[in-house]
């Protein structure tokens, strides 16, 4: 017999401990946000099932299909979803609601729920982190959007983090320079995103067409990969540009103090190729096992809300980011005796105010210790309630 209190598969409870790290995590992460001039949204958990997934891209709009719970609204008799993904909200809300003519700066957190696990390790209830910037094309708002990710991480306790950066557009150049029927394509993109270079070989591609998408398999690594993906690729304009942004992106990171050994190029990574537009990256840790945050320019994303616009952005699972780093100690707290005593609790109080943590030890469990870590506590001394060091 099943025990009725098992939660689900990859469904967890988050005890104290955790819980603490998770929401000092989550203020911290909404204020560096808002120190960037990012505004907070809250878009609703429940939205109707075709507005929640019409703002996905044609190779993530399958998938996000498949990890959206639904259910059926009583009161309207529509389908409705469970959001498994923020961004196609926050796009809704910058096209419909705010609607601004120039630039627009959100963020936002809050849980999703996916019907099965991103990974073999994840949670199927992330605490999803993001911030996106609408209406400004540029690499600038690139560069902002992962500088503020790398900041985000570093808040999360993340040391030595390491960035991979792509651009789908390299890919697209390569096709566009040949007449491929939307299926080919998709198959193609399919297979370099698998890094399958087998399937590539088995595709009625023309030899130069070929041989560009071999190489680009083979561009993955440091800085220098750059360099030879301008010799070995074809000279493009598009691809050119590609490259060129990169190259521009990475020594912007490296001037404002980020390791060039922590930059790596990954030329044909075209995961969400249907969806992303232009620069990609996905950052990790060495203690992560997959990316803690992922991001780049996805400018088709408000168009199916009739407003077709650059926007780019990234998010992260703030319970896989604390799952990442070690726990931090709790904040020092001073402990009280429980007394009727006014004056005391008047003391107390006044603590509290100060943005002190005040522990009552309780009748009968004064030797219980708990993830409070007191090293003060409140003694009287004569008629006044004083703090003395433990």
């Amino acid at each position: 017999m099943t025990n009725r209190w098992l939660l689900p598969d990859h469904i967890a409870d988050v005890l104290p401990t955790q819980a603490r790290q998770i929401e000092e995590t989550r203020r911290a992460l909404l204020d560096a946000a808002n120190r960037y001039g990012f505004e907070l949204v809250m878009p609703p958990l429940v939205e109707h099932l075709d507005s929640l997934l019409i703002g996905a891209g044609s190779s993530t709009g399958g998938t996000l299909d498949l990890q959206t719970f639904k259910l059926v609204d009583q009161h309207s008799g529509r389908s409705l979803g469970v959001r498994a993904d923020t961004t196609p909200q926050v796009a809704r809300i910058d096209a419909h609601l705010l609607n601004r003519p120039g630039l627009t700066r959100l963020c936002y957190c809050g849980p999703v729920l996916h019907t099965r696990p991103a990974t073999a390790h994840a949670s199927r209830e992330p605490l999803q982190f993001g911030a996106e910037i609408y209406g400004h094309a540029g690499l600038e708002a690139d560069l902002e959007v992962i500088d503020l990710a790398l900041a985000s991480l570093a808040i999360g306790g993340v040391k030595g983090a390491l960035i991979d950066l792509s651009d789908v557009r390299i890919a697209a150049a390569l096709m566009s320079a040949h007449s491929l029927d939307a299926a080919l394509q998709a198959t193609v993109y399919q297979a370099l995103a698998a890094k399958n270079a087998s399937t590539l070989k088995e595709l009625p591609l023309g030899a130069d067409l070929l041989a560009a998408l071999l190489a680009l398999l083979g561009l993955y690594g440091d800085l220098a990969v750059l360099d030879k993906a301008r010799q070995i690729l074809p000279a493009l304009p598009a691809v050119k540009t590609a490259l060129d942004g990169l190259d521009w992106i990475a020594k912007q990171l490296i001037v404002s103090g980020f390791d060039p050994k922590s930059i790596r190029l990954d030329l044909a990574d075209l995961g969400g190729y249907g969806y992303y537009t232009g620069v990609r990256f996905a950052i990790y840790s060495e203690f992560a096992k997959d990316a803690l945050a992922r991001g780049g320019r996805y400018d088709e994303v408000g168009a199916v809300f009739g407003r077709k616009r650059p926007a780019v952005g990234f998010s992260l699972d703030i319970k896989a980011l604390v799952d990442a780093v070690k726990v931090s100690a709790p904040k020092a707290s001073i402990r009280m005796p429980w007394s009727a005593d006014s004056a005391l609790r008047h003391a107390a109080s006044s603590l509290r105010r100060m943005g002190e943590t005040v522990i009552c030890v309780l009748p009968g469990h004064e030797s219980e210790t708990d993830e409070f870590a007191c090293d003060r506590e409140l003694v009287q001394v004569g008629d006044q309630w004083v703090v003395k060091t433990l």
